[in-house]
């Protein structure tokens, strides 16, 4: 079996970098993380998944680093080259980005993998990421992983001129609230309530509520035309009411664990700690996330080309 293993390996060109270069390339390949150290780790996930890898991270660290439209592009870009058919799995860990985004991404991978579109997460994928994984046929998890809600963040610029990120939902269901105290009859300083509502736009309002209905509709959307296709949309929606709604939650960042995927009828294989499979993972994830914490943003990778931001 490990001579079948190193001969695929070597097949794709996941021969380890050569012991002859000096001392001071290795060292700069490993604190660079350079590509080559990780791809000998895609192949050997790849023979045991038995399925094309795409590894896709991006950083935690920096507000402005989003999953966007041209992901899905670059995503393509790779698959139309490497990939003729069969299952495709995205190692995936994010912090998020345009649910959109995360939408066409779920598209260009089940149409290059016939609908064998699997999703790996080693640690988090959370927002759109999690969005993604409502798109695949299987989403493979240990313990220690984590999805989360999908509700939009918006930034908040307090009155003190600080910007922070909350939860659409929370924004607009404190709107919401004043204007039912302030039409009810029953408010005994009027004024005080009409004060806070002045720092509201009606506008943006209409525009949260429509981006939080536009995350629900491309969930529902996504587990209809895949894993939940047996179910109406009601009861998709009720299924998934911890992903969906941030009071529930009461924390975007919170996590979602497993258990709780799959207690919302989520399809989750998991992956076993300290088995063979998630120590390679977790060595890839420890490498790739070294990566897009320090001098890369973005990663996209497979066992035989790499992109980065």
């Amino acid at each position: 079996m490990a001579s079948q293993i190193k001969k695929k390996m070597n097949g794709k060109n996941c021969s380890p970098p050569s012991l002859n270069e000096s001392p001071f390339i290795r060292v700069s390949r490993e604190v660079l993380q350079h590509w080559e150290l990780r791809k000998e780790l895609i192949c050997k996930i790849e023979t045991s998944l038995e399925g094309k890898v795409i590894v896709f991270f991006t950083s935690f660290y920096d507000e402005n680093v989003m999953i966007t439209d041209k992901d899905a592009e670059m995503i393509e870009n790779i698959l139309s080259v490497e990939h003729k058919s069969g299952k495709v799995i995205l190692i995936l860990n994010s912090a998020g980005g345009l649910g959109l985004a995360a939408e066409r991404i779920v598209n260009v991978c089940r149409a290059y993998s016939g609908n064998k579109f699997e999703v790996i997460v080693p640690h988090m994928a959370k927002s759109a990421a999690t969005l993604i994984c409502f798109g695949a046929s299987q989403i493979h998890m240990s313990r220690t992983a984590e999805l989360g809600p999908v509700d939009p963040q918006v930034k908040y610029v307090s009155e003190k001129g600080k910007e922070i990120w909350i939860s659409a939902e929370e924004y607009v269901r404190s709107y919401d609230e004043l204007i039912d105290k302030a039409t009810s009859g029953k408010a005994k300083r009027i004024e005080a309530l009409v004060q806070q509502l002045v720092h509201y736009d009606s506008r943006y309002i209409e525009q949260l509520k429509s981006a939080q209905e536009l995350a629900k509709s491309i969930s529902i959307k996504l587990l209809k035309s895949g894993i939940m296709s047996q179910f109406s949309k009601q009861v998709i929606e009720k299924k998934i009411t911890p992903f969906l709604l941030q009071k529930q939650t009461r924390a975007h960042g919170r996590m979602i664990t497993m258990a709780e995927g799959k207690e919302c009828g989520l399809k989750i294989k998991e992956i076993a700690l300290r088995s063979e499979l998630w120590n390679c993972l977790w060595e890839l994830f420890v490498r790739g996330d070294w990566v897009v914490s320090t001098h890369k943003r973005k990663i996209l990778e497979s066992a035989t080309s790499a992109l980065s931001a």
